[in-house]
């Protein structure tokens, strides 16, 4: 992965929150005061950073920068990289260099592995547990603020694909915009005016929303809502290859195959960004 400005800022935003910060220290921020006065500066140790659990890792590029960025002198060995399935006592990054420089970074690098991680992980579970369909799992805007590149790059990783990054760079009708617009015909009607050259995706809850805009004729994705499986069978026979359709709505693990079985061609659901649990990863000194 690339690690961006955006990402930059956000590690410093992180170091910042762990370490302190004052105009009088050197290095601009106060530090690890229980290391600084147990471990001598000139300690030099060897750590490991270990797998408990199994799982599909994510943000080892991350966790390097971020030990680099505080360990200057540090000599990193990469076992492992993002999208690498890993169980327990799996090595994935070898850390030589100043102890205090070191365990300073420890806890901030483990913050962004084991959340990636958890994501790369729950992603995998879904886009195992649909194989058996065509359909693909897709990611939301359901991130956490600054943290949505990073995240949706742990949702790769675990083979899932990406929806919109944002508000820019996709059209997607949803409920508030077919009422503030007047109603479906309208809402299309106006997006096709004013991006007459972008892919549409509308959003409908009912199969007569769904026949309107079958009717119109204007759009090219449809996000079927909060649908039953049998009411997604039939809108997928409705739609009968005119649409590309998307469901969406409350999807979890223990819904997903059936939702899948329906036909659909891609799932995408918030869950595997706004509710995974972290992964277990440790750092060992050797």
């Amino acid at each position: 992965m690339i690690i961006t400005d955006d990402v930059k800022l956000l590690v410093e935003i992180a170091i910042r929150e762990d370490l302190g910060q004052t105009e009088g220290n050197q290095t601009g921020f106060i530090g690890d005061i229980t290391t600084q006065s147990t471990i001598d500066p000139d300690d030099i140790i060897t750590t490991s950073m270990v797998s408990r659990e199994r799982g599909i890792l994510c943000g080892v590029d991350i966790a390097k920068y971020i030990f680099s960025r505080l360990a200057p002198s540090v000599t990193l060995k990469t076992h492992l990289q993002d999208g690498d399935p890993v169980k327990p006592k799996d090595h994935i990054l070898t850390i030589t260099g100043k102890a205090q420089e070191i365990l300073q970074a420890e806890r901030i690098a483990l913050n962004f592995m084991t959340h990636l991680s958890g994501i790369s992980t729950h992603t995998a579970l879904f886009v195992e547990a649909v194989k058996h369909t065509n359909a693909k799992i897709l990611d939301t805007r359901k991130t956490l603020p600054a943290w949505r590149i990073l995240q949706k790059h742990a949702v790769k990783m675990g083979g899932g694909k990406n929806h919109r990054m944002g508000l820019y760079d996709m059209v997607l009708i949803k409920d508030n915009h077919i009422a503030a617009a007047g109603g479906i015909t309208k809402a299309l009607d106006r997006v096709a005016k004013a991006n007459p050259y972008v892919k549409i995706e509308i959003e409908v809850d009912t199969l007569d929303q769904l026949k309107e805009v079958i009717d119109h004729g204007g759009a090219d994705i449809v996000l079927l809502d909060n649908m039953t499986p049998d009411i997604l069978r039939k809108a997928v026979a409705l739609c009968d290859g005119k649409l590309i359709t998307e469901a969406s709505g409350g999807i979890t693990l223990e819904s997903v195959v059936r939702v899948a079985e329906s036909g659909v061609d891609y799932i995408s659901s918030g869950a595997l960004t706004h509710s995974v649990k972290v992964f277990d990863i440790g750092l060992d000194v050797c």
